[in-house]
């Protein structure tokens, strides 16, 4: 797949011996990570009937363009880059052969877009990682988790919740479905489901995940997953403690439940250890001179942001 995709030389590198390769920490430097399809698929249902002079959909791209821009200039980062996915992870479909199995197929004029999106980012040195039988939220995942042992700033760009169990002092969340355009920090994953960051996998485990085919355990909804953990901690500590819960009803569901919970534990933890990734000062920033923009902007037809390039001598012709 066209983009940046890092070879395997490094695959045997533990996490371990990636952060000690990359001390001392940086301070003063923010990580931008953008979930490349979550903004493709955003892009493409919220414009529509946008084609290139040729007739070719380009309304995914536009949409991509525009949001990658904003949160550039928005959250300023130093470093950044976009990840995409590259497949389901093996062992979480061998844990459960429904994993994201009710997704439909990415349409054909989606997947044309992304490519292209690939093209254009690897053309102009913005750096765009998709690795096969990698899921997105777990290159994600180890390269936030890298970043901010560095003591780096990383915020991540997508509507997915599955990243809440990272926020922390130094990991945020931008989530374009957010109107407020607020960055999600433990407040705000504790204001929507009453848990702290640390607790999301085992509030998600016992609720379930309907976007990732996760069920939860029957009966057990937001409101009682969050006081659960409220009481015992953690789900470990809440099946050591089981008779602590009053409800007999409860407490039988969850006896027959805890080897689905343990599995939902395993499909919704994100894998913040992956080996390789490149190294994080390969992500720095770079300003782009017009000209590699303008060829993919006047293949697509983008008037508006060819006259972003250069709007002092349009603006000229205008006027005359």
């Amino acid at each position: 797949m066209v983009g940046h995709t890092h070879s395997n030389e490094k695959i045997g590198m533990t996490r371990a011996v990636q952060n000690k390769a990359e001390r001392p920490a940086t301070l003063g430097q923010n990580l931008l990570l953008v979930d490349g399809h979550a903004y493709a698929y955003r892009s493409f249902f919220a414009i529509r009937s946008l084609t290139s002079p040729s007739g070719k959909p380009t309304n995914a791209i536009y949409g991509f363009i525009k949001s990658v821009a904003k949160l550039r200039a928005t959250q300023a980062p130093t470093h950044w880059a976009v990840v995409w996915d590259g497949g389901l992870a093996a062992d979480r479909v061998a844990a459960w052969p429904e994993y994201k199995a009710q997704r439909p197929p990415m349409p054909d004029s989606l997947q044309q877009q992304i490519r292209e999106l690939q093209q254009y980012l690897d053309a102009n040195r913005i750096p765009s990682i998709c690795e096969p039988g990698v899921e997105a939220d777990d290159r994600i995942a180890t390269l936030a988790r890298r970043a901010a042992d560095r003591g780096w700033r990383v915020i991540i760009a997508s509507s997915d919740k599955d990243f809440t169990q990272l926020v922390s002092d130094r990991i945020s969340l931008a989530n374009p479905n957010d109107k407020s355009e607020k960055l999600w920090t433990a407040n705000e994953v504790r204001s929507r489901t009453g848990v702290e960051p640390s607790q999301v996998v085992d509030w998600l485990s016992l609720v379930g995940d309907s976007v990732d085919n996760i069920p939860g355990a029957p009966g057990i909804g937001p409101k009682t997953a969050t006081e659960l953990l409220r009481q015992f901690g953690s789900m470990s500590a809440l099946f050591e403690r089981l008779s602590e819960v009053k409800s007999e009803k409860l407490r039988s569901t969850l006896l027959s439940s805890r080897t689905a919970l343990a599995r939902n534990q395993e499909l919704i933890r994100l894998r913040d250890d992956m080996p390789d990734g490149g190294s994080l000062d390969t992500f720095a920033v770079r300003d782009l001179g017009p000209d590699r923009l303008r060829e993919f902007y006047e293949r697509w037809g983008f008037r508006s942001l060819l006259r972003e390039l250069d709007p002092a001598p349009l603006l000229q012709l205008e006027l005359v």
